[in-house]
């Protein structure tokens, strides 16, 4: 296991607007406060949203769509550097009106209503191609 000790910096609520990427609006947050390194838990609704499930076999993420209302029960990541530029890493856990779950890496999804809780780290957490995974990784 590879770690390191994060100094907690500041923290952040945000409601993301109505309308915009669910992702993306983490990221603007980044960009407006300068931030290299966040955990970060929200909540909310979203219109619709695009779910990647990582192939480990083939190394590549599948996307599924779905266009269809969806409760976002459960929204976990952090921010980081990837090429330079402010990325938020989202997984989410959504849901139906019957109650079914659908969960993965939240590439992207209409924001219906949301709301964010994002605590920043002074050092930069920037991610790293790992060959043995073939992912980008921090640390």
């Amino acid at each position: 296991m590879d770690y390191r000790e994060l100094s907690p910096d500041r923290e952040f609520m945000a409601r993301l607007e109505t309308g915009a990427d669910w992702r993306e609006e983490i990221e603007s947050l980044a960009v407006d406060e300068e931030v290299d390194a966040a955990w970060f838990h929200a909540m909310g609704a979203v219109q619709d949203a695009v779910v990647w499930f990582y192939d480990q076999q083939e190394g590549e993420y599948e996307a599924v769509t779905f266009e269809e209302p969806l409760e976002v029960a459960a929204c976990v990541g952090n921010v980081s550097l990837l090429d330079g530029e402010r990325f938020a890493h989202t997984h989410a856990v959504l849901s139906r009106p019957s109650g079914q779950s659908l969960a993965g890496h939240l590439d992207a999804g209409t924001v219906f209503a949301g709301e964010l809780y994002m605590r920043t780290f002074e050092e930069p957490l920037v991610r790293e191609h790992d060959e043995e995974t073939d992912l980008d990784l921090w640390l």
